[in-house]
Protein backbone atom coordinates (compact mmCIF):
# COMPACT_ATOMS: atom_id res chain seq x y z
CA UNK A 1 0.00 0.00 0.00
CA UNK A 2 1.41 3.34 -1.03
CA UNK A 3 0.76 6.44 1.03
CA UNK A 4 -0.61 9.52 -0.63
CA UNK A 5 1.37 12.74 -0.39
CA UNK A 6 -1.07 14.08 2.22
CA UNK A 7 -0.80 10.92 4.34
CA UNK A 8 2.99 10.96 4.15
CA UNK A 9 3.14 14.63 5.09
CA UNK A 10 0.76 14.07 8.02
CA UNK A 11 2.79 11.09 9.24
CA UNK A 12 6.03 13.04 9.06
CA UNK A 13 4.51 16.11 10.73
CA UNK A 14 3.18 14.14 13.71
CA UNK A 15 5.89 11.50 14.08
CA UNK A 16 8.95 13.58 13.26
CA UNK A 17 10.38 11.02 10.84
CA UNK A 18 9.44 9.55 7.48
CA UNK A 19 7.72 6.21 6.83
CA UNK A 20 10.86 5.11 4.95
CA UNK A 21 12.95 5.62 8.10
CA UNK A 22 10.51 3.42 10.04
CA UNK A 23 10.75 0.76 7.36
CA UNK A 24 14.55 0.81 7.43
CA UNK A 25 14.58 0.57 11.22
CA UNK A 26 12.20 -2.40 11.27
CA UNK A 27 14.22 -4.16 8.57
CA UNK A 28 17.38 -3.55 10.58
CA UNK A 29 15.82 -5.12 13.67
CA UNK A 30 14.58 -8.13 11.67
CA UNK A 31 18.00 -8.80 10.16
CA UNK A 32 19.79 -8.22 13.48
CA UNK A 33 17.47 -10.70 15.21
CA UNK A 34 17.99 -13.22 12.40
CA UNK A 35 21.77 -12.88 12.63
CA UNK A 36 21.71 -13.28 16.41
CA UNK A 37 19.53 -16.38 16.09
CA UNK A 38 21.83 -17.76 13.39
CA UNK A 39 24.94 -17.27 15.50
CA UNK A 40 23.20 -18.97 18.43
CA UNK A 41 22.04 -21.89 16.25
CA UNK A 42 25.45 -22.41 14.65
CA UNK A 43 27.27 -22.13 17.96
CA UNK A 44 24.92 -24.67 19.53
CA UNK A 45 25.33 -26.98 16.55
CA UNK A 46 29.11 -26.61 16.72
CA UNK A 47 29.08 -27.52 20.41
CA UNK A 48 27.00 -30.58 19.61
CA UNK A 49 29.36 -31.54 16.80
CA UNK A 50 32.45 -31.01 18.98
CA UNK A 51 30.92 -33.21 21.72
CA UNK A 52 30.06 -35.82 19.05
CA UNK A 53 26.31 -35.50 19.55
CA UNK A 54 25.86 -34.37 15.94
CA UNK A 55 27.45 -35.68 12.77
CA UNK A 56 29.29 -33.37 10.43
CA UNK A 57 26.38 -33.61 8.00
CA UNK A 58 23.89 -32.50 10.64
CA UNK A 59 26.13 -29.57 11.56
CA UNK A 60 26.46 -28.53 7.93
CA UNK A 61 22.68 -28.89 7.58
CA UNK A 62 22.18 -26.27 10.30
CA UNK A 63 24.60 -23.89 8.59
CA UNK A 64 23.06 -24.40 5.14
CA UNK A 65 19.51 -23.95 6.45
CA UNK A 66 20.49 -20.69 8.16
CA UNK A 67 22.20 -19.36 5.04
CA UNK A 68 19.21 -20.32 2.88
CA UNK A 69 16.80 -18.64 5.30
CA UNK A 70 18.93 -15.49 5.36
CA UNK A 71 19.12 -15.34 1.56
CA UNK A 72 15.39 -15.96 1.07
CA UNK A 73 14.41 -13.41 3.71
CA UNK A 74 16.84 -10.90 2.20
CA UNK A 75 15.39 -11.49 -1.26
CA UNK A 76 11.79 -11.02 -0.13
CA UNK A 77 12.35 -8.08 2.20
CA UNK A 78 14.91 -6.13 0.19
CA UNK A 79 13.45 -6.47 -3.28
Amino acid sequence: MTLTAAQSAAFQAHAGFTPAEVSNTVLGFVFAALLLWGVWAMRTAYSGWADRHLTQGQFLGVVVRFLAMYLVLGFFLLS
